[in-house]
């Protein structure tokens, strides 16, 4: 089964969106509801970017996707009974506000050994106040280390299968690197939780300025760079600024460079032709991260199939 995630804090779908949707047949969109952060204030959880609903998401079967960020998690003092309840009941809230039912939760994040006593404690009282099916995203790093950073309690684990190098200037490409995830496949068929695949067709934009990083900007397509005049391409997936100017809300000096990182088909491909040799079982879902027209340009109709077909 093809799905995919919807990132954005406005849900409407455009008319690509819907075309795409209903050329690959998809039933189920997993839904960003909200992040949850620390107030620098008071250094308790909050919720950021509530998701409105501008259209409601009829005919899908709704996940709410909830992203803890997790210096939440590594908070001493933080109160997971009351943080379990309060997202509960935001949850709840934007449900019937919209009047949209659920069977399943998802939580999002990136636990590691320091925060996972607070994730794995947060993850049962969680499940506990909630009715429904409770799954959650799992790292590369937490399969191949699972002994220690754990399983937390949910019926199902999705696979981010990206997001795996660093953001540097080189020429690496952080979302996807094969010799990265070579190191991480082997574990794959150790990991006791049942896993879905999300996989990404999402791209970035890094701003470097004298060698250095300082800015990421997600959804940037370089045919859009190569039609605006104040940027000029130097070297595969690297653009130069020409002219100092605002991009987006984005201040780009003279002489600034932007390193676009893609995905293209045939990593898509590799990716799904190596999961499927090393996976334990075969996922039940591809879920592809993330529905927006841009991203659905940039590949041709039939790749979401084809990468399904896979496997």
């Amino acid at each position: 089964m093809i799905a995919f995630y919807c990132w954005k804090t406005s849900f409407k779908l455009s008319a690509q969106e819907k075309k795409t949707l209903a050329q690959v047949n998809a039933k189920k969109l997993y839904i960003r509801y909200y992040d949850v952060a620390l107030n620098p204030e008071t250094n308790q959880p909050f919720p950021v970017g509530v998701i409105h609903f501008e259209e409601k998401p009829t005919g899908f079967k709704v996940i709410p996707v909830v992203y803890i960020k997790n210096n939440v998690m590594l908070n001493k003092t933080i109160n997971l009974p009351d943080l379990a309840e309060k997202m509960s009941s935001l949850i709840g809230q934007i449900n019937t506000k919209n009047n949209i039912q659920i069977q399943e939760i998802q939580i999002d994040c990136d636990w590691t050994l320091t925060s996972k006593d607070n994730y794995l404690k947060f993850i049962n009282l969680f499940k506990k106040a909630n009715r429904t099916q409770l799954s959650a995203t799992i790292r590369l790093h937490q399969i191949k280390y699972f002994d220690e950073t754990k399983i937390p309690n949910v019926d199902n684990g999705v696979l981010m299968y990206y997001n795996m190098g660093k953001i540097q200037t080189d020429t690496l490409n952080s979302i996807y690197d094969k010799k990265i995830a070579d190191k991480y496949l082997s574990s794959l068929k150790k990991y006791p939780l049942s896993l879905k695949v999300a996989l990404p067709i999402f791209s970035n934009g890094i701003h470097i300025r004298s060698n250095q990083v300082i800015g990421l900007k997600s959804k940037l397509a370089e045919s859009e760079l190569k039609a605006d005049t104040n940027f000029v391409m130097i070297k595969q997936h690297y653009f130069k600024t020409k002219n100092s100017n605002y991009k987006h809300g984005i201040y780009y000096i003279k002489d600034d460079l932007i390193k676009l990182e893609t995905v293209s088909e045939e990593n898509l491909l590799e990716m799904a032709s190596d999961l499927d040799e090393n996976l334990k079982t075969h996922p039940s879902e591809i879920i592809f991260y993330d529905l927006d027209e841009l991203n659905l340009k940039t590949y041709e109709n039939d790749i979401f199939e084809k990468i399904s077909n896979r496997f």
